[in-house]
């Protein structure tokens, strides 16, 4: 797991739009506004899993890549020995996954789910290319503390540099111990990283900053390098494996 002065890992371990035309009201113009969630909003929350630990619990999202069905979760989260299973649970049913892939230094996990969710949908895989630009707007959903499933949306705050694991995304969202490994997607669908950290001030008093997020670039992930493993110990090789 990354360390970073100041910073606490996160394990326990909304694009508003304008609806309806003007109406006048005592010489006032008021606008009906909706915020619900969008279409890829729901997917995404859709796709959000509960990743239960040993001492607790991260977040981990849904994804489909071909015919596999696995989960993104950050390191420090699913952080056994390949091959550990952990439970997964959406909010209507519970399937185990297998540690699969772990890279400590940028963070990231990846579990293969052998029985796929009946309710809870994947999401496509579709990271980005290159990394996302300063203001643009954000969405993840996941389970902070003792919460069920909540959703948030923000945006691209900065960059910052670790000495190790270099580029790292900075967000202006909400976050807290419990979000760690909530998968981070544009407003197309598309994968930003995984959510790992956020900041913590020391003086005067410890402070938790939960509205400044760290999050790990997806183009740390090689999807194919990291289904390496689990490609070459099956028989009947899936389409993701060929």
């Amino acid at each position: 797991m990354k360390k970073l002065l100041w910073i606490a890992a996160l394990v326990i371990s909304f694009g508003a739009s304008a609806e309806a035309a003007p109406q006048k009201n005592n010489d006032n113009i008021t606008t009906q506004i909706s915020n619900s969630l969008s279409a890829n909003e729901k997917k995404v929350r859709e796709a959000s899993v509960r990743v239960v630990t040993p001492d607790g619990h991260g977040t981990g999202g849904l994804i489909k890549y071909k015919d596999l069905n696995l989960v993104l979760t950050a390191a420090h989260v699913a952080d056994g020995a390949l091959g550990q299973t952990y439970l997964l649970a959406s909010e209507t049913e519970q399937k185990w996954g297998i540690l699969v892939y772990k890279d400590a230094l940028n963070d990231i996990s990846v579990l293969y789910v052998p029985e796929a969710f009946v309710y809870a949908q994947p999401m496509r895989w579709k990271p980005r290319s290159e990394l996302i630009d300063v203001g643009q707007t954000i969405t993840y959903s996941g389970y902070p503390s003792w919460h069920s499933l909540l959703s948030f949306r923000g945006h691209v705050a900065g960059f910052e540099t670790h000495p190790e694991a270099g580029r790292q995304i900075i967000l202006q969202t909400y976050g807290w111990f419990g979000c760690s490994g909530s998968v981070i997607y544009d407003n197309d669908g598309r994968i930003i990283g995984i959510l790992w950290a956020v900041d913590v001030e020391r003086r005067p008093a410890l402070q938790v900053q939960e509205n400044i997020v760290w999050v790990s670039p997806i183009q740390n992930l090689n999807i194919d390098l990291a289904l390496e493993a689990l490609c070459n110990g099956m028989p009947d090789k899936p389409r993701a494996c060929k």
